[in-house]
């Protein structure tokens, strides 16, 4: 059993605290003590020691399990009914949803709003929404997650070039108080967390002047996260997920962990010439694979109106419309799925992932356009990838993947011997 440099009996416990913690909230509390014993290798006193410290600090609770055999029945530990929630934000180009998250994953959402596409738009009325619900919540709260569509550089500055957002400063418009810094790194952490903000597309803070920032990231990043730890991705060693909304998005995700570049703003791959095009972007950039792809590519090509964030419920007709026989919607369609199709060949000949995961309308182009979109994946192969090409996966999760990997992303914070030892510091002192 790894001791992660625990020499003390106390720092061991304090370490296999974190362990069972994790445990549970990445089977998303549905396996009995009695498995996660052994799974962890554990002594069965030890165990039943540690969930009675945990319950009495308000971390795990448990319940009977829904079937047992004779005897006592077989006790399923789970998120305590006071204990440490994530808040975790999923902010789109024309709407958010606010989510409340426990431990072992259950998400309940708060509110979703949609707004105008401006910064001021958005993230005032979104801080107004978190200050109620951390007011309300507290001291339960141990961190905010926002998800964004769109690089964040460092001290979460936001730029979504389709909407002309240049440098929003996220933090500032959201105006929260400050809450707890995650540790910088912590070897308890998940075995596929480190600590770096970058690896979720989460620039690293520099010189300790991001003290009450909400862990702000890259809303594919997150997606790709939660794809990892409870998706398409889990256990494979190297994928590739993408997300079509209004554009494209996409990240390399290596041994659970989604890959960000130095400075966090790296795996922009819809910014990639993959395909051809010309076209200026709004990015800067010339020929962008995601002019070709997604919610406005496919408006423009009918000639309908785009841009600005709008047009999501025009496009899911379109698909609807390509469903029901229309040949102009089919036609559309047809063109984003080869677009999409190429594009992912070139990034399969470059990466060698083992899984290609899609989500958003992505997963509609796979039902809608299929050969459009195999035929020039597999035709853009080179020879030695068409022996074993990668699977193509649908997300798991749908829509929710980037809000609950900014969830993941705030209990990869707090599920370190730090995070824990603090909350256990905090019921201690918090008069009953």
């Amino acid at each position: 059993m790894a001791t992660n440099g625990a020499t003390t009996s106390g720092e061991l416990r304090a370490h296999n605290r974190v362990r069972l913690l994790r445990a549970v909230h990445d089977c998303g509390a549905t396996l009995t003590r009695s498995r996660l014993t052994r799974d962890l290798e554990l002594a069965r006193g030890t165990a039943s020691v540690l969930v009675a410290e945990l319950a009495d600090s308000a971390l795990l609770h448990e319940e009977p399990a829904a079937e047992h055999g004779r005897g006592r029945p077989t006790q399923v530990p789970g998120p305590h009914p006071h204990g440490p929630l994530a808040l975790a934000v999923d902010v789109r180009e024309d709407a958010w949803e606010l989510a409340e998250c426990a431990l072992g994953g259950q998400a309940t959402v708060l509110e979703v709003r949609r707004h105008d596409g401006t910064p001021e738009g958005a993230f005032g009325p979104l801080g107004e929404a978190l200050r109620r619900h951390l007011d309300r919540l507290a001291p339960r709260v141990v961190g905010v997650g926002l998800a964004v569509a769109g690089p964040v550089r460092a001290e979460g500055l936001v730029d979504v070039a389709h909407l002309g957002w240049r440098s929003v400063d996220v933090p500032a418009l959201l105006g929260l108080p400050p809450h707890r810094v995650p540790p910088e790194r912590d070897e308890t952490a998940h075995p596929h967390a480190t600590g770096d903000r970058s690896a979720y597309g989460m620039p690293p803070a520099g010189g300790g002047a991001a003290h009450g920032m909400p862990l702000v990231g890259n809303d594919t990043a997150f997606a790709a996260l939660a794809e990892a730890r409870r998706g398409v991705l889990r256990g494979v060693g190297v994928g590739l997920h993408l997300h079509v909304d209004f554009d494209l998005g996409g990240v390399l995700v290596v041994d659970g962990r989604p890959l960000a570049g130095a400075g966090g703003i790296g795996a922009e791959f819809g910014h990639m010439p993959l395909t051809g095009g010309a076209e200026p972007c709004a990015c800067g950039a010339h020929g962008c694979w995601g002019r070709e792809v997604g919610t406005n590519a496919l408006l423009r090509g009918l000639g309908l109106a785009h841009g600005g964030g709008r047009g999501r419920e025009r496009a899911e007709r379109v698909f609807a419309d390509a469903g029901a026989g229309d040949a102009d919607a089919a036609r559309a369609l047809a063109a984003n799925a080869r677009a999409l199709g190429r594009g992912v060949a070139a990034l399969v000949n470059a990466h060698d992932p083992e899984v290609v995961s899609l989500s958003g309308f992505g997963v509609d182009l796979h039902a809608r356009a299929l050969t459009a979109l195999t035929e020039p994946f597999e035709g853009g192969l080179m020879t030695i990838r068409r022996e074993r090409p990668p699977r193509l996966a649908l997300s798991a999760l749908g829509w929710r993947g980037a809000l609950v990997g900014a969830m993941e992303s705030v209990f990869d914070a707090f599920l370190t011997v730090e995070g824990v030892q603090e909350w256990c510091r905090a019921r201690a002192t918090t008069p009953a």
